[in-house]
């Protein structure tokens, strides 16, 4: 048989098993009806970035839910793709034309610039693919999909056009989120809102006739020439004599009503609130209430408007300066006050947001928000954890009609043409030949000029489950794989993305995209900082892997990720974990090693009579079993890091440290028939063991599958099931065996550790039965259990007793449950040390039957908890009490030494 490398070096064998996975197709999913489905859609990277953490452990998730599907028999298919990313991607676009040619894309002309940004998807676009086949991502390639490709594309008009003959699609005037760096419209959910430290100015306006007038608070003085009224709460009796009055803007002398309406909060600032309804979304309400004018003070570049008077012209945060001083000067501002104020900035730029008056175009949400909304109230979609279902209600309940419009040259350009003869707008799936209200053809008189504006990003990724299946055609695909079965994604996208996923499949077909959604939290980095450019903490995941394997990453990443937790990325962690498949390695390695030359030899574990084996093999195949079981129910339920860590355990713990262990002398014995008993259980625990691992760290375990001589790839094997040894009588009693065998050798090698004992020197034990249990104990551990304790703790001869008598005088003890191992040390005991250790387990066993009465004495307890729980705490105490009574007896007798 072939032997493993003699050191895991991970970069000698990933980069190939990818490729031959890619080459033979062993991600490609069918339509097969014999076979459940199991789909992921992707969350599309954008086509600017590159591989971070975020994506990692994101991926990560989706890769182990679809491997694992696999494993099972499901017709997985993870449906990769990209995004355009329509903001970013023409920043990044048009800030290296300007730095390489000297040239604005306004001077190189929307045709040219956009045949640049193609260009330059096709160079540097695919970048993130392959750093996703470094990660092992089991992805579809061959179903690759691309936001702004020609099916998704077709999708994203049908909805467009759809949505506009329904009349959820309108064009109007609207108070938006402007982006003045970026240059466009921005929708609620691109909008960050931090706290930032400012200021409350409390400015006077002076009433028209000569009397004191008005004080008001704003956050944001250089919007005051603009303002058209301001307004009070009908119940605050401050201002009822008020109300109908007029005052004076403070040095510009224009003069406004006072109004009443519900907007203002009597318990707030002054009470009094100033009205400017094109630069605040909730004076825009009350202005559409009272039918206000719409004076614009600050330009979509940020800059101060003619409506600014002198201060023309200067950045909005400049004339906030100086008509703050001026006000000051001139004896209007009454005071200022530190606060902390909640600032939105864009998402892409971080730029303060400016709020606009502008026309563009909405989708109407109540209609649509209301199905997404009773979809999560009747279970037919689901979140995990469920406390995200909060978050995806609260946004659908507050939702406003969605500014769908970008200013931008880089993205789908809204299919609407309007007429430069009659001014109809023709909204349709092609270019119009003619104006359908005037019959004008399109080349006449310009008539019929597309829409200058793009669709916001979001519209085109909120199709992505369907659209990429095929939508909106009947598609084989469409009708097998949707509706898909999670969505695996940060919570930090729940209201951006899920919730357009959510109402758009709804309203295209009828259901859900999906039946749960999976959220997981952010990589932050050891400090528990968000990774950032800024900070300079950032991870790059590419570089862990050149140093410790994709397996190593992946592993670290799965089982520190509760699921909606953020984590922490620990260095160090990821070098335990490539420690951990080190381990699996060398063990695997040991273990083909010992299955000699003719691996056909080894007989199939279903031809080993079960009587032949040993309680070791018993209790390996149940532990093997058992975890795979749970492991299982973890998967089902999305506790990837709990089946991370129970996989884990179960390989570096009972396999590598205890199953090799046990049955080395077997191996390296003379009876060949044992031997091969031995070798056909190794063979079949060590294959399970790399079927559950596969999904984890898919990249060892099919290297050292290849190995075992079995037909096929590991990817496409099947993931471990019951053959019921976990419920067998006789495998459960040798467990049992095995298990005490392992507390009598975790006891001997601690007391020889904690006595400096030489290892090299061999020291007969004596284990203390209990009268009442002693006859099960002594069958336990004789036998092949005496063996084991010699070979694994340095014990020359084990004596067993239910005598007190027998017991040595000048001894080293351990408890285990009902028995006492005692080591006579002679003279390499230190007694003082000793004394010591039995102190310090004393005041533990003091502090646990402390703890434990007061449990029991508690009546809200007792009053509540199940009567077998409170039993078993009871037994826990006289557990407790009994092993305190006997290390009091022993310090006794080591007292005088």
């Amino acid at each position: 048989m072939k032997e493993l490398a003699k050191t895991y070096d991970p970069k000698s064998f990933e980069k190939r098993i990818y490729e031959n996975w890619e080459k033979d197709g062993d991600f490609r999913a069918l339509t097969d009806p014999a076979k459940k489905p199991f789909t992921i859609v992707m969350p599309p990277p954008n086509i600017t970035g590159q591989l971070h953490m975020g994506h990692a452990l994101d991926e990560t998730l989706q890769d182990v839910l679809t491997r694992w599907r696999r494993l099972q028999g499901y017709s997985a298919l993870w449906l990769p793709g990209t995004d355009h990313a329509s903001i970013a991607t023409e920043v990044r676009v048009a800030d290296e034309i300007f730095a390489s040619e000297g040239k604005t894309k306004d001077e190189l002309g929307r045709e040219e610039f956009l045949k640049r940004v193609w260009q330059w998807k096709e160079i540097y676009g695919g970048r993130i693919t392959e750093q996703q086949r470094r990660l092992g991502n089991s992805c579809d390639w061959g179903r690759e999909r691309f936001t702004m490709d020609e099916g998704c594309n077709k999708a994203v008009v049908e909805f467009f056009v759809r949505l506009y003959e329904k009349g959820l699609i309108y064009k109007g005037s609207r108070l938006i989120n402007w982006c003045p760096a970026c240059g466009t419209s921005l929708s609620d959910a691109e909008v960050e809102h931090e706290d930032v430290d400012g200021k409350y100015w409390y400015i006077r306006y002076p009433a028209a006739d000569g009397g004191e007038g008005v004080t008001v608070a704003t956050s944001r003085p250089e919007t005051m020439f603009a303002d058209v009224c301001i307004a009070v709460s009908p119940d605050d009796a401050r201002y009822t004599d008020m109300v109908g009055k007029t005052v004076f803007l403070p040095i510009i002398g224009r003069e406004i009503p006072i109004i009443a309406d519900s907007y203002p909060d009597p318990e707030k600032g002054t009470g009094a609130v100033k009205i400017t309804p094109a630069h605040d979304p909730n004076d825009f309400e009350v202005g559409e209430r009272h039918g206000l004018p719409q004076p614009v003070c600050i330009g979509f570049d940020a800059k101060m408007t003619a409506e600014a008077g002198v201060y023309e012209g200067l950045d909005r945060f400049e004339c906030r300066k100086q008509w703050v001083a001026a006000l000051d000067e001139a004896g209007f501002l009454v005071k200022t006050e530190d606060v902390v104020i909640p600032t939105g900035h864009c998402y892409r730029c971080a730029t303060v947001v400016e709020p606009m008056v502008s026309e563009q175009w909405f989708v109407r949400m109540e209609a649509l928000a209301k199905p997404a909304i009773e979809a999560a109230k009747r279970g037919d979609l689901k979140h995990v954890p469920a406390r995200f279902e909060k978050t995806y209600l609260h946004w659908l309940e507050e939702i406003r009609d969605w500014c769908i419009s970008r200013q931008l040259w880089w993205g789908h350009r809204i299919p609407a043409w309007y007429c430069g003869a009659c001014g109809g707008v023709a909204v349709a799936r092609e270019r119009p030949d003619a104006c359908p209200a005037c019959g004008v053809r399109g080349g006449e008189g310009g008539a019929l000029r597309q829409d200058e504006d793009v669709l916001d990003t979001w519209f085109s990724s909120g199709l992505w489950p369907f659209s990429t299946l095929g939508w909106p055609e009947d598609t084989p695909d469409l009708r097998y794989f949707f509706p898909t079965s999670v969505l695996v994604t940060g919570y930090d996208i729940i209201f951006f993305w899920v919730v357009r996923m959510v109402f758009s499949a709804i309203e295209t077909l009828g259901e859900p995209p999906f039946e749960y959604v999976f959220v997981h939290g952010l990589v932050r980095d050891g400090l528990g900082r968000k990774m950032s450019k800024s900070l300079g903490n950032g991870v790059d995941p590419i570089e862990v892997i050149e140093a410790y394997g994709a397996d190593a990453l992946r592993f670290f990443l799965l089982n520190g990720s509760a699921a909606g937790s953020d984590m922490r990325f620990i260095m160090k962690n990821v070098e335990s974990t490539r420690n951990f498949a080190n381990k699996l390695w060398n063990a695997s390695r040991f273990a083909l090693m010992n299955l000699g030359d003719d691996s056909a030899a080894i007989p199939p574990l279903s031809a080993v009579p079960r009587a032949e084996l040993r309680d070791e093999d018993r209790w390996m195949l149940a532990k093997s079993e058992s975890v795979a079981a749970a492991a299982t129910e973890n998967l089902e339920k999305f506790e990837l890091s709990v089946a991370t860590q129970k996989i884990h355990d179960l390989i570096r713990d009972e396999y590598c440290d205890w199953y090799i262990e046990l049955v080395k002398p077997r191996l390296y014995g003379e009876d060949e028939e044992a031997k091969a008993v031995c070798r056909a259980v190794l063979v079949y625990v060590l294959s399970d063991l790399l079927r559950l691992l596969h999904p984890f760290m898919p990249f060892i375990t099919e290297e050292i599958w290849g190995y075992l001589g079995k037909p096929g790839k590991l990817i496409c094997d099947v993931w471990p099931t019951a053959r019921g040894f976990a419920d067998d009588a006789d495998f459960a009693a040798a467990s049992a065996k095995i298990e005490m065998t392992k507390d009598v050798i975790r006891a001997v090698r601690n007391i020889r550790a904690e006595a400096n004992a030489a290892p090299a020197r061999k020291l007969p034990i004596l284990i203390k039965l209990d009268p009442k249990t002693g006859g099960a104990a002594r069958a336990a551990l004789g036998g092949d259990a005496a063996a084991h304790i010699k070979g694994l703790a340095g014990v020359s001869d084990v004596r067993l007793t239910a005598d007190e008598a027998d017991v040595p005088e000048e001894s080293a003890s351990a408890i285990i449950g009902g028995l006492v191992v005692y080591v006579p040390l002679d003279e390499l005991i230190d007694f003082a040390a000793e004394r010591e250790r039995l102190e310090k387990e004393r005041a533990r066993l003091e502090g646990e039957t402390l703890r434990l009465s007061g449990k029991l004495a508690n009546g809200g307890f007792t009053a509540k908890a199940p009567a077998q729980v409170i039993e078993a705490e009871r037994a826990k105490l006289a557990a407790a009490e009994e092993a305190l009574a006997k290390v009091a007896a022993r310090l006794l007798a080591v007292k005088g030494k």
